[in-house]
Order: structure tokens, then sequence, then C-alpha cells
């Protein structure tokens, strides 16, 4: 049985639960208050940060590591495109959104000095994507993706961070309408990320 240690707000974590959902797998979530995080966190992973997968002898905590395991692992569905060229490229995008979009989460959670320009990051770069959902269902095509894994966490969260989008951003938000209502979504949510969008 595969445990997940994870923060019952985190975006992160968030992205974790979608794929094992998704997997309609059997694992337990061990939540996780990070204002008071349990000693066998610590103890599974040095960093002392969610989340963490615990199967056996396999501890991993990157998400994104923890879901290209769970992904190969257990093919089906299959998150990650099957061809090597096409998963090469969903790799280099999602290393780009990490770089450009999800670095500055932490600063808005912590309300840090550069919150507001984070935010105006994130927006500026979630509208470049927007385009994207003029021609197509989700981020690769017709098929929810890892892409779409890590994103969906982010607008699920938009007002929750006080990020704005504005008219130009529609079809962005009606792709992630789409992601808000698969089961996977519907089932990975905690009641704090249910009270973030009322």
């Amino acid at each position: 049985m595969m445990n997940l240690y994870s923060g019952t707000t985190d975006p992160f974590s968030h992205r974790c639960r979608i794929v094992l959902y998704e997997k309609g797998l059997d694992f337990q979530v061990i939540d996780v208050d990070m204002f008071n995080k349990p000693e066998d966190l610590l103890a599974v992973n040095p960093h002392s940060r969610v989340p963490v997968l615990v199967e056996r002898e396999l501890v991993l905590y990157e998400p994104n590591i923890i879901n290209e395991y769970v992904d190969e692992r257990f093919p089906h569905p299959q998150l990650m495109p099957p061809d090597p060229i096409m998963r090469a490229r969903a790799r280099q995008l999602l290393s780009g959104m990490e770089r450009e979009i999800f670095s500055h989460i932490e600063q808005i959670e912590k309300a840090a000095k550069g919150a507001e320009k984070a935010k105006k990051e994130i927006g500026t770069r979630l509208i470049e994507l927007t385009p994207i959902f003029t021609k197509q269902k989700f981020m690769l095509g017709d098929d929810f993706s890892m892409l779409d894994v890590a994103i969906a966490p982010l607008l699920w969260r938009l007002n929750h961070y006080g990020i704005e989008l504005g008219k130009a951003a529609a079809p962005l938000m009606k792709y992630a309408e789409r992601i808000f209502i698969r089961q996977g979504f519907i089932d990975a949510l905690t009641p704090s990320e249910k009270a973030m969008r009322k």
C-alpha cells in the first residue's frame, strides 16, 4: 500500500492526489499540518516537506518524480504520452512551467515581499497559455495528461491567491472547468481546498 504525506492546502501535494485518484489506486493519504509537522515526516524526508510518497522501502519526495513513478508503475490511464518525442516535449513544457509559473507560488503563499510581483508574473504566463485552449481540449490535445495535473491546483487557487486574469483568459477558464468536473480532481480535493472556491 502506498502512503502519501500530503499538505491539506499544498498545491504540489494536490497534484499527487490527483494522479493517485485518476489511476483509481489503493493508497492512504496522511494529512500533514505544515505548522505542526509529524516526526515521522522528518524520518522519511530530510527536507521535512510534502508531498512524500512511501511504498515499502521506496521514498520519493519531489511531486513530478512521484507522479511519473506512479504513471510508469500503473500505466492505465496513461498520463505521460507513450511516444518518446511527445514525452520529452511534455517534460520540457513541465520544466518550463515549474520555472516560469510554479516557482512563484511560495512567495504568494508566504505573503513574501515579492508576492504582488509573483501574482503578476503567474497571470502573465497563464494568459500566454490561453490560445492553446481555443484549439484543443487539454494541454497536449484531446487527452488529459500530466501537464493538466500540474496546472490544475494553481487554476483552482487563482481567486484564493488573488490572481485576476480578466476576459482574455476565458478559454483558459473553460479549460479549468473541464478539469474541475473530472472525478479524479473532485476526489483529490481536501475540505480546506474545497473552501478555497465557493
